[in-house]
Order: structure tokens, then C-alpha cells, then sequence
């Protein structure tokens, strides 16, 4: 995690956060305030009688998993020493921005609120690193694809939810192609290739990833079967990474009805190694057009 900064000075200047999204802007705000926090030596506990509430509201507040209500975060400031009118309205105004919804919120019925933090997540990172070892990664699938997927998890539901989940992961794989796209790098089993049922969907989404991997700021590689054994034997996970210096590194686990995300710098560590070396295990980006365009003729 970057290390954090624990003079006034350097807090204010930080609550001038450029565009982001709500979620990241939670997180900015929460990690501000805990380094204010902190540098005044006030516990969560005293923090949380601030504002009447639980110092498990203050641990969820600093963690950005929260809303914030402008009464609480004048409160706060109050109780941090910050006095100075211009530095409160940055911090009040970073309150208010964080509390917009995002475009996602029109599938809040269909969207499981674990996920909508990742969503809020990776429309504001830099860099996405992620690794799939039984399918395509969600913002590289075709929208037959997408509803394949789908379907597997979600069986039950009516035909207009399936349609809403879909339109849903197609309009979040504009992230890849808008103004300031982040950089996605991505590996994935070859096994990923083969979980289509068809002969004609499965050759659609492998036309699809090698269009997306042309993209500039698209690499993918993918783990042949004969690899054998690698680090991520574990399962699928995904790294992100923000412009924003307030930001930390973040994993993200994604379990069946769940999901971790995990910031310590110990884990991200970890995590990254593994990426780094399946990225030198599996086949180049180059190799990997070439291979897919040859799996491509054999279906």
C-alpha cells in the first residue's frame, strides 16, 4: 500500500481529487480522513462518539465502504483541528461527489451489492491485471458469451433479469474503449477457450478476443494446456491499480456469493508475483494471436 501522509498540509492538498468515480472517491475520502485521524492520536472509538455512532462505522467510513453524510464529516474535520473554511469545503464537496450514484445503479435489482463496489472499482483504475483459468474474462466476452455465463449462475431468473445482467456487462466493457481507457492485461487458461457450448459461439469469441487484443491498451496471454502446474493454482483473481496516489493497490476474489478485496501491502505483493510469473509462463502477446488464430481453424 502507499505509505500514508500524516501532516495537515499534505491531507488538504489531497482533497482536491480529480474525476473519479463515486467508489474510488469513497475510498480517497475515507483513507483522508483516517490520516487526520491518526495525526491527531484520536482512537475510532472517540472518533465514532463524533458522530454518534460505532467505531466499526468509523473502521467502514476510512475503508471507503460507506457513504458519508456532510454532518458527519464536518463533525469530524471539527474534531481533527480542521478549522479553515476553504480546507473544509474541499473535503465537504469530496463528501458530496462521493455520494453520486454510478451509472450502475440503474441494475441495483440485478446487481449484487459485493460486486458493486469492483464496478465502481475498475471504471476508475489505471491498469487491470487479471487471470481467469475457466473462463473469459468478463470484459472480454462476446454478449453470447456474457449470457453463457450468465445463465450457468443464474439459471432461475427470469428471461428480462438475464437481458439486464447482460446489457449490464456489455455497457461495463465500454471502460476498455472511452476516453482514458485503463490498460487491461490479461491471462487465461486455454480451457477458457472450449467452455462455449456451439461450434459458432465459441469461434465468435475467440474472433473477439484477438480484435480486443489489438487494442492498444489490451494485453492478453493465454496458458496453454501444457503448462502443466503454475503460482495460481488457487483460482482466478484480479489487481487493480489507480492513477489516484490515495489509492492503494487492490485484489479482488471473486467466491460465489461474495467477494474479498484485499489492500494490504503484504497480499497485493503476493498477488503480484504470481501475475508476474504466469506472464512469463504463458504465451507472448504475439504467441497468443498466433494461437488463437490457430485454435480458431480448428473448431
Amino acid at each position: 500500500m502507499r505509505a500514508a501522509r500524516s501532516d495537515h498540509d499534505s491531507v488538504s492538498g489531497h482533497a482536491q481529487v480529480g474525476p473519479q468515480g463515486p467508489t474510488a472517491l469513497r475510498i480517497v475520502l475515507g483513507n483522508q480522513l483516517r490520516q487526520l485521524r491518526e495525526a491527531s492520536r484520536i482512537t475510532t472509538g472517540a472518533a465514532g462518539q463524533a458522530i454518534r455512532a460505532s467505531h466499526a462505522k468509523i473502521s467502514r467510513m476510512e475503508l471507503g465502504r460507506v457513504g458519508f453524510k456532510e454532518r458527519d464529516v464536518a463533525d469530524l474535520l471539527t474534531l481533527y483541528g480542521i478549522t479553515d473554511e476553504q480546507e473544509r469545503g474541499a473535503f465537504l464537496a469530496l463528501a458530496r461527489r462521493s455520494n453520486v450514484p454510478g451509472w450502475w445503479h440503474h441494475y441495483s435489482d440485478v446487481l449484487p451489492s459485493w460486486f458493486e463496489m469492483y464496478l465502481g472499482l475498475e471504471q476508475a483504475s489505471s491498469v487491470i491485471r487479471t487471470y481467469e483459468p475457466q473462463l473469459v474474462p468478463g470484459l472480454l466476452q462476446t454478449q453470447e458469451g456474457a449470457r453463457a455465463v450468465i445463465l450457468l449462475g443464474n439459471a432461475g431468473e427470469s428471461a428480462d433479469d438475464i437481458d439486464r445482467r447482460v446489457a449490464l456487462r456489455m455497457k461495463r466493457q465500454r471502460v476498455l474503449t472511452q476516453p482514458g481507457a485503463p490498460s487491461l492485461w490479461a491471462v487465461v487458461d486455454e480451457a477458457s477457450l472450449w467452455r462455449l457450448d456451439g461450434r459458432s459461439a465459441m469461434q465468435e469469441q475467440i474472433r473477439h478476443l484477438i480484435e480486443m487484443a489489438e487494442l492498444p491498451n489490451v494485453t492478453l496471454q493465454v496458458m496453454p494446456f501444457y503448462s502443466g502446474a503454475h503460482a495460481a493454482v488457487g483460482g482466478p483473481f484480479t489487481i487493480l491499480r489507480f492513477s489516484e496516489p490515495d489509492l492503494p493497490d487492490i485484489v479482488y476474489l471473486e467466491q460465489l456469493t461474495s467477494a474479498l478485496y484485499l489492500d494490504k501491502d503484504h497480499d497485493v505483493q503476493h498477488y503480484l508475483m504470481v501475475m508476474d510469473r504466469l506472464c512469463v509462463q504463458a504465451k507472448h502477446p504475439a504467441e497468443t494471436i498466433r494461437f488463437l488464430s490457430s485454435t480458431l481453424k480448428e473448431i
